[in-house]
Parts: C-alpha cells; structure tokens; sequence
C-alpha cells in the first residue's frame, strides 16, 4: 500500500496517477455543509445515531468512473465485460474488524490502484473517500469454465485483503478500480467493485439491497445470467445458476449506463433512496438479500425496506420478513417485481456460503391467480402478496403515471395530492397488480401501465395493519427511488416509452409521513 507521491521533476507511472488521484480526490474535496440539511429533517432516533455524524465528513468530488471500456461480444456488439481491469469480492456483506478480499485482473497486465468509497450524502457530493490501497501489479485472470447449470465460478487469486477499519459505518461500498498508464498519452482504464459493510446496532431502518437481484441479469462474461440458458432470448426457466465469484458486468436491461461497470444496480434504482435518507438524517443501516435468512437482523430495526429491482429472494427471505412483521416491525416495500423468482443460496466450490443462487421457481401469487409457467420448476413459494399486500403479474415491462385513490390516506398528508391526481412517470418499468386478500387492506394508489408502452396493465399501490400496530406498505415502482433524489452521475431511465421525471416533493412528502409514522414520530 502506497499513499506517497513520487517527485513531479521525474515522470514515473506510479507518480502521475498517484498526483492525478491526490488533485482529484484530496484537495479539491469540501466539507459537507450541515446548513444543507434542517434541523426539523432528522428524526429523533431512540439509537445511537451514526449517519449524522458520518455525513459531516468530506465528500469526495471524484467518485465516478470516467474512462470506461467494455469488450465486445463474441457474437458482435458491445458485450459486457472490461477485461482492461475487473474485479469482485470474497463478500456481498462484511461487518467492521472482519477482512474482505478484492480479485481484479488486468488484461494486459498492468498497475492498478482501488480508491474506497463510502456511499451517502456528504454534503451533495454523494460519497466518502475512505482509503486508497496500491498500486499493485496487476495480471490476467482465467476465465473460468461452463459448470453446471452454466455457471461461471471464476476462481481468482486474491490481489490484496482489507481489514475493515471498527470506525467504518455501515453503508454500500464502492471500489473504484484505475490502471495506470506507462506513458503520458496511454489511457487509464477503470472500474468497480461493490460491498456492504453492515452491523449490528439497534437501527430504525434496515435497507437491504437487492443484490441478488444484481447478480440473476449479470451477463458477465458474456451471456451467462439467469435469463441465458444458451437458447432463447430472454429464458425465463430452472437449471440455470449464478455466482457472486465474478466481476459485475456492464448492466443489460433498459438503458446504458456506464457507471454500473462493477457496481451492480445498485447506481441505478437504490442510490437515490440511500442518498435521500441520509440527507435527512434517517438513522439508517444496510444489509445484503444474503443477511436476510434469519430474522435476527431486522428484529433489531424499527423498519426493514425493499429497494428497486427487488426480483429473486431466497425462501427464507420471505419467511424472515414475514416474521419480523408478525413480531412488530414495518416494511417498505419501495419496489415492483418484487419477491418474484425462488432463489435459494447454495456454496461455492471452496464452501463459502450463500455464493450461489439458483432460480428453481417462483413465488405463489401468480399461481393464485391461475396463471401458468411454460417452464416446470421444482418448487413454488408463498405468495407474495399476501407478504408485500399486492401479487406480481406476468409479462410485466411497461411505465405509466402513479395515480392517487385514497388521498384521506394519512400518508399523503401536506403533499397536497387528491384523488386522481397523478406523478407522471412514477410507475415502470415493472411493478405489482392486483391487491391480496388481507384484512384492513387499503388501495392507496392505482393505474394503468402499458406493458412494452402499449398494452395496458393494471398496477395498484397498497397498505395494510400488521398485528402490533405496525404497518406494510407497496410502492409497486421499480421507480420510487427515482422521485427521491438525483445524485450526482445519477441517470434517469427511459423504458418502454415512458420515463419517471426524478425528484418530485410528493413523493418525498409520502416516503417522510411513511417512515416517521413507522418510527413513532408520524400523526396518529
């Protein structure tokens, strides 16, 4: 590990790039300004309130990836993979004192360097510099081969490990990964690698990132998701597998954007969420799908959030959650989509835990509603609607307007919304429809979506009591998030004709009644 700069008289690889990352990342870096936030935002919090304080350390004003390279595939096009530079993780999640290992490769072999980023508020700037580890020497790492039910285990050696410093607040990660150049006019190449850094605290909010879902449209190397069984199109069938053990691709679903080189989705539909609680002081902290098989985690948090594109769940997901509500806890479920595919997590070929899913069914709500799979799957879940409030529909891909229906609903106080009044955009691209039967069950919003921007589709947005005065509540948006906040590098999308427009202070108004209500400071 290398912090030092090499003399500017005598041009060195090491020296330029560490000169270029000390101007980019350490003094052109402000103090978060406290006078952004007001005081009347944060919630009285009955824990130890760390977000705060984390959020008053300096924002980095160079996180983003700026030289981004993907290959092209084998079968023509752009395809999925940097093998420029390319990294992954040991880990989805790992708590403060334990180690995580980074595996990168480098093809050509060259120097690299991983900058550490803490992923919040930060005064506007949206991430925190935590420490910077190389250069290292870099080198190519095999491609793995076709395993069963084509997975792509790659088997890497790892390029360095981290001690996760006690003082680290839970939060996502980001490793900016950067090759360094031989020659004044040879490009630096770069990419992510992502993780969580969670703990144990007492929280009022756990927001659990839907890595699963990250990883089940991860074509990486090329064509080797859950969606690949090497035939069709879009496979939508059993005996395929993925493994957390590879490097995230270039995302392959609605809309180009280069910063998910590494980083999963979690740039796309979760950042804005994570970025707006911290603003505002939520106390807040985060988790994997792979922290969610027991209900220990979030029977220690007042709320537990679904976040974007929240599609596969390990069975035993649904039954943690399902617990953590009948014992007291709210959920949000800030999502379309969701609790959709049968995942179960199995180890690697090392007997590392919970680094593979396989999809072998779907939940239950489709089935309750008689529609069938042209697949045959091994297994079906519970219904999902009877945990979320609404059941999932099949084709779904579409957008449209998020309708109001219930504005004397508690939640759409001061945001001025009555019945049919609408948030363009706000629904897409996929979502939930019809509501379950639950007692108390309210339809709160509701609409049409057109399904590839022509078919309509009913959606509809639900509340409903849990046993302890307690509360479950549907978005049924992937595109939530996207009313929230607008980070910085943040891109909308555009998807089957229709596009959420970004931060609208109605749906920031509902998601603060829905969270100060679940933490005991909202109207009764």
């Amino acid at each position: 590990m290398s912090d030092s700069n090499e003399p500017s008289t005598k041009f060195t690889r090491r020296g330029w790039l560490a000169g270029t990352l000390a101007a980019s990342m350490g003094s052109s870096v402000h103090p978060a300004s406290a006078s952004s936030r007001s005081s009347q935002d944060v919630p009285q919090s009955t824990h130890s309130h760390s977000i705060v304080s984390e959020n008053q350390h300096e924002g980095a004003s160079d996180w983003q990836l700026t030289r981004v390279r993907v290959a092209k595939s084998p079968e023509g096009g752009l395809g999925f993979r940097s093998p420029w530079i390319e990294g992954y993780c040991s880990r989805q999640s790992v708590v403060a004192g334990d180690s995580i290992e980074f595996m990168v490769s480098t093809n050509p072999p060259q120097e690299f360097s991983i900058e550490i980023f803490r992923m919040g508020f930060y005064g506007g700037r949206g991430a925190r510099l935590m420490t910077r580890l190389g250069p290292f020497q870099g080198k190519v790492q095999p491609d793995p081969d076709i395993g069963e039910n084509r997975i792509r285990e790659c088997r890497w050696e790892p390029s360095t490990s981290l001690r996760i410093p006690m003082d680290w607040t839970s939060g996502v990660y980001l490793g900016r990964l950067t090759t360094q150049p031989h020659e004044r006019d040879e490009s630096y190449w770069q990419s992510y690698v992502v993780f969580i850094v969670r703990d144990e605290r007492p929280a009022d909010i756990l927001f659990q990132c839907s890595d699963n879902t990250w990883q089940a449209y991860n074509r990486w190397p090329d064509r080797f998701s859950l969606y690949d069984d090497g035939i069709e199109e879009w496979y939508w069938g059993p005996d395929v597998a993925v493994s957390f053990d590879r490097p995230y691709g270039r995302y392959r679903q609605i809309y180009e954007n280069p910063q998910t080189q590494g980083s999963g989705e979690f740039l796309c539909w979760e950042f804005p969420l994570a970025y707006w609680l911290e603003k505002h002081g939520y106390d807040v902290t985060y988790c994997s799908n792979s922290d969610m098989l027991t209900p220990d985690r979030g029977l220690s948090c007042k709320t537990f959030l679904s976040v974007g594109h929240d599609e596969y769940w390990d069975v035993r997901q649904y039954h943690t959650v399902r617990e953590i509500i009948d014992r007291g806890v709210n959920a949000l479920f800030l999502t379309g989509n969701a609790v959709n595919g049968v995942t179960p997590f199995t180890s690697n070929a090392t007997g590392r835990p919970n680094r593979t899913i396989t999809r072998v069914g779907r939940f239950g709500g489709l089935a309750a509603q008689g529609v069938e799979s042209k697949y045959e799957f091994s297994s079906t879940g519970p219904d999902e609607g009877l945990l979320m409030g609404a059941r999932n529909v099949s084709p779904v891909n579409g957008g449209g307007d998020w309708t109001v229906s219930k504005a004397d609903h508690w939640m759409f106080s001061e945001t001025g919304l009555r019945n049919g009044d609408s948030i363009p955009g706000l629904v897409g691209w996929e979502y939930h429809g019809a509501p379950a039967d639950i007692p108390g069950l309210e339809v709160v919003a509701e609409g049409t979506a057109l399904r590839g921007g022509v078919e309509p589709q009913h959606w509809t947005a639900t509340i409903y009591p849990g046993p302890k005065n307690n509360f479950v509540f549907n978005a049924a948006t992937i595109f939530w998030a996207q009313g929230l906040s607008s980070p910085p590098g943040h891109m909308l999308p555009w998807s089957h004709w229709s596009r959420p427009h970004g931060p609208d202070s109605r749906v920031q108004q509902v998601t603060h009644n829905l969270l100060r209500r679940s933490l005991g400071n909202g109207q009764k």
